[in-house]
């Protein structure tokens, strides 16, 4: 199946102008044979504090619009969006859309990223999610969740084959990000996923201003790279066989060979 990652640039509290390019991100999927598109975290909005604030109210609108687009292209959508949680605080959530716009998975990040603040501003989720998509069983992450494996390795328990990370990953952590997405890929001998931002983003003199490196990747359950973007907004495609995560776990038993009872 061929699966695509869009990287682009978000733009801070604007989210009009963020679903115009996911439309055309989308729209050149489809065109491609895409079944799957997968974009960058807060995909609609970026971590403007105060601006998402005063979106929460108009943030179910911009997921409603993102459902259309997977109805329309007939293609699957996933990315992380600014969500309103049931206590009506703001949470950066992972959201996977089928290709008949029905909402198939919710995932709130667990490791909300204090140098960003986050923690101070938005609620964190509670937990791990793993849901029948078009991948077969599909696990989540956000961003910051890279660093923590255990979360990964619980996913792959649950069965998941193909693991998803929307991130705004930045510099100076590239060598971090490259290495830690291979090693989530070989340690569950799964697909991952990793969609990045590029470009600028503002913060304010708190936190000054973010550059994100992009290299949006696909890798395989070897730990070999499939594809990988540069630094550039670009819609990054590849074919994958998803018959070798079994021909791995066959041929290297390390998920069975685990001795969790010691650990």
């Amino acid at each position: 199946m061929k699966i695509s990652l869009a990287q682009y640039e978000v733009k801070r509290g604007d989210p009009a102008t963020n679903l115009k390019r996911i439309e055309q991100f989308v729209s050149r999927a489809a065109d491609a044979g895409s079944m799957l598109v997968c974009l960058p975290e807060m995909a609609t909005t970026g971590f403007d504090w105060k601006a998402n604030r005063n979106l929460l109210e108009s943030s179910n609108e911009h997921l409603e619009a993102i459902a259309e687009m997977a109805k329309v292209n007939k293609l699957a959508i996933c990315g992380s969006f600014l969500e309103k949680t049931e206590a009506g605080e703001p949470a950066n959530t992972l959201h996977f859309i089928d290709s008949d716009g029905v909402l198939l998975a919710q995932y709130r990040k667990l490791h909300l990223f204090s140098l960003f603040q986050e923690d101070q501003h938005m609620e964190s989720g509670s937990q791990i999610v793993v849901a029948e998509t078009n991948l077969g069983k599909t696990g989540f992450g956000i961003c910051y969740d890279l660093r923590f494996p255990e979360l990964f390795r619980k996913c792959a328990e649950l069965g998941a084959r193909v693991q998803i990370l929307p991130a705004a990953f930045p510099r100076p952590r590239l060598h971090h990000w490259r290495t830690l997405v291979q090693a989530r890929a070989i340690e569950n001998q799964c697909f991952f996923l990793a969609i990045n931002q590029c470009g600028f983003e503002i913060h304010g003199h708190e936190i000054g201003t973010t550059q994100y490196f992009g290299h949006s990747m696909i890798v395989d359950p070897w730990g070999r790279i499939v594809a990988e973007a540069d630094e550039e907004e670009c819609l990054l495609s590849a074919e994958i066989d998803l018959n070798l995560v079994e021909e791995t776990r066959g041929k290297l038993p390390a998920l069975k060979d685990r001795m969790p009872d010691f650990l």
